[in-house]
């Protein structure tokens, strides 16, 4: 059987955003909700996940698409990644299941104008383009970190993630940069699955954690937040998770670190 998603040669080239800690002037930022899809890149003929395999999307619904690079994400709604994850890679695709998917996109990688510009130029592009499914991002203004906390309230409280800020002057640069930021209630980044430890007492014969490896190399285990279904079929050695937590330890670990869900190869 063929995979509906097939790799590609490289890890696709976006922009990649720091945490938010608090240092900042953010009235030099613009500020969006942070979506709970899956990143994507159109590169002006295909799309792209984060991780670099191709998504083979209907035609109709890449019809009338830009001819540059447009930086995004698939959304479904808050809460709905996992569906978003499963659809594009689902082997027996149904066309019909893509009309609720929307890409919503929040840049313009190939401009070398400022964001402040390109968030412009985004939205004039789209606007001509008059793709229903295809959306810019909202992006807006606040004075200070007060009214910055008010937005997160808000989006927090509509069942969303958080906020994404993306300095005003800043170049589009790939790879991480503090020219783009996220900022939710609790921290989360990735880690790939190295191995696992065994279970004890109620657990005993299941999976007890996780030992995974985060892209600075260190290790640490992750066993809070498996399912009793997770732990009997845990996600397989290779496999990229997602994990949340509180800070970090004395000995620069992650603190609290609890699993949330498989990343799969978005």
């Amino acid at each position: 059987m063929v995979p509906f998603v097939q790799s590609v040669a490289a890890p696709a080239p976006v922009m990649l955003a720091e945490d938010y800690r608090g240092n900042i002037d953010v009235g030099d930022y613009w500020v969006s909700e942070k979506l709970d899809g899956v990143r994507a890149r159109w590169d002006g003929q295909r799309l792209v996940t984060r991780g670099g395999y191709a998504v083979n999307a209907p035609q109709w619904f890449v019809r009338g698409w830009p001819g540059e690079p447009l930086d995004g994400e698939l959304w479904l709604g808050n809460g709905r990644f996992a569906e978003v994850s499963a659809l594009i890679r689902r082997y027996d695709r149904q066309d019909a299941d893509w009309r609720d998917l929307r890409f919503m996109v929040f840049d313009l990688p190939a401009r070398p104008a400022a964001f402040g510009m390109r968030r412009a130029q985004l939205e004039a592009l789209l606007r001509d383009t008059a793709v229903p499914w295809l959306q810019a991002v909202e992006h807006r203004r606040v004075a200070d970190r007060a009214e910055l906390d008010r937005l997160l309230d808000g989006v927090v409280a509509g069942g969303g993630e958080g906020l994404m800020l993306h300095r005003d002057g800043a170049l589009y640069r790939v790879g991480r940069s503090p020219d783009l930021l996220k900022y939710k209630r609790h921290q989360d980044a990735e880690a790939v699955v190295i191995g696992y430890s065994p279970g004890e007492g109620k657990y005993s014969g299941l999976v007890g954690a996780l030992l995974v490896e985060d892209e600075r190399g260190r290790r640490f285990r992750l066993g809070s937040g498996l399912s009793d279904a997770e732990r009997a079929s845990p996600p397989p050695l290779g496999a990229r998770v997602t994990y949340r937590f509180n800070g970090q330890t004395v000995n620069g670990l992650p603190r609290f670190a609890r699993f949330l869900r498989v990343r799969g190869r978005e």
